[in-house]
């Protein structure tokens, strides 16, 4: 079991799911849209919540994202969507060259809070805000991060 990153957009849901297959060189995407599962007749989505994502995935580098729409039918029940700070995605990949890459194409429309950097905790790190309000953290050492202070605190 692991857990994933699952991301709610207000409509423009496959647009970032294209963006982010190409931005992390997806190796598996799927999507569905809620016309492709059968309606509640009593229930009937209007035509433009029919085009929506319902649920979608991309796998990229071992990593994997889900993603969806919040219905504006629903909002009453969800409540709106806001773009926050308190989520973002961590991508801890020792490959520093796509670390590089992944950052580079993330960043396109975004903005970048910290390029990528030798710190003392990694040899490179950046964050991020991509276009669609996504915050990104890129790290090549987290894990030997971790272990380093945690055995010098014994």
């Amino acid at each position: 079991m692991s857990a994933i990153a699952y991301l709610n957009f207000d409509g423009n849901a496959e647009q970032a799911i294209d963006f982010y297959a190409e931005a992390l060189k997806a190796t598996e995407v799927k999507k569905v849209k809620f016309a492709d599962i059968p309606q509640d007749p009593n229930y009937p989505l209007p035509d433009n919540e029919l085009n929506m994502i319902m649920e979608s995935s991309i796998e990229f580098s071992g990593g994997k994202i889900m993603m969806s729409d919040i219905l504006p039918s629903m909002k009453a029940v969800t409540g709106e969507l806001v773009k926050g700070n308190h989520i973002l995605i961590s991508l801890v990949i020792d490959d520093k060259q796509r670390l590089e890459e992944y950052f580079s194409q993330l960043s396109i429309g975004g903005h970048v809070i910290m390029p990528l950097s030798n710190t003392p905790w990694s040899s490179c790190f950046g964050l991020l805000v991509d276009k669609f309000g996504v915050s990104w953290k890129f790290n090549r050492d987290a894990d030997k991060f971790l272990d380093h202070v945690i055995a010098n605190k014994q």
